[in-house]
């Protein structure tokens, strides 16, 4: 543990001898910190896919857990009586909490975004709707089936599984692909940064020769490389991640156009998870550079 912790001293501190080994400006310099704020902006919002989508799916489940919803089919003079009937079996069914038929104007909203404003409920065969709240214990789905099928055969239940299941499962996936997404990012970003170390380490070939001439070791050559380019990662991974977080900051509030999109964003505490970007940017960076350093050293041996 302590030699861990003098390694990471000793590369926050670095060695400004060994630091003039690696070019502090060029294509190199300005390709690692491009390519790690460039990928902590997009790993900003792959994470709040992710998070999002897990809120959704929490949320389309809950939503949908504890209701469900009966249809009543029956001619207009029957339509009363049906539902008078449903309701009765409803009270004495364990599980259910609340039932109660949806007046005509609720039916009628229900209906606008397809039909319009102006749809004649009273000249059309429009079913009536009887909205179930369940209890935490739930009810006997298939036993209120086949009740409702011997005394009121023109009801039909709709426990919501149909739907909710493929809802909470895409919302799953989305979370699911963010996460894939982040992973491909960081493996993307140290397969750039890997390129970006050998170049530089090309580059400086001959002082490289020179050092060991001198009696320089690979560690001391390696470790130079490193602390800079870990450093450029962690500095670029920093901007892209406060720009990140300020695009997401000003995406539409749920509240002021509601859907998917308008609710990707960080609640809470969770805006604190992006602010774990920049040191895992600098822990790739630092692994991919160590391993191309050496790998280098070894080849111009």
């Amino acid at each position: 543990m302590k030699a861990r912790a003098a390694a990471l001293g000793e590369l926050l501190a670095g060695d400004r001898s060994a630091d003039r080994i690696v070019p502090p400006t060029g294509f190199t310099a300005r390709l690692t910190s491009f390519t790690a704020g460039a990928m902590a902006f997009l790993a900003v919002f792959a994470l709040a896919l992710s998070i999002a989508s897990g809120r959704l799916a929490e949320r389309w489940s809950a939503a949908l857990a504890q209701t469900a919803t009966i249809r009543i089919s029956a001619p207009p003079e029957q339509m009363a009586a049906q539902t008078a009937k449903v309701l009765d079996i409803l009270k004495a069914t364990p599980g259910v909490a609340s039932a109660r038929a949806l007046s005509d104007d609720e039916q009628k909203k229900l209906l606008e975004p397809w039909f319009g404003p102006d749809l004649p409920l009273d000249a059309l065969p429009v079913p009536r709707l009887i909205d179930v709240r369940e209890t935490g214990d739930g009810f006997d789905a298939d036993g209120l089936k086949n009740r409702l099928a011997a005394e009121a055969p023109g009801a039909v239940l709709d426990d919501h599984t149909r739907w909710r299941r493929p809802l909470v499962a895409a919302a799953d996936r989305l979370r699911l692909l963010g996460l894939v997404s982040i992973l491909l990012i960081g493996g993307a970003t140290a397969a750039m940064i890997t390129l970006a170390a050998n170049a530089a380490l090309s580059a400086n070939a001959q002082v490289i020769r020179v050092l060991r001439l001198i009696g320089a070791r690979d560690a001391y050559i390696a470790r130079a490389f490193v602390r800079r380019f870990t450093l450029r990662a962690l500095a670029g991974a920093a901007a892209g991640t406060v720009a990140g977080m300020a695009a997401v900051a000003l995406l539409p509030a749920t509240d002021e156009a509601g859907g998917f999109l308008t609710g990707l964003g960080f609640q809470g505490l969770g805006w604190l998870w992006p602010l774990l970007i920049p040191p895992l940017a600098a822990i790739v960076s630092f692994a991919a550079t160590r391993a191309a350093a050496f790998h280098t050293l070894r080849r111009l041996t």
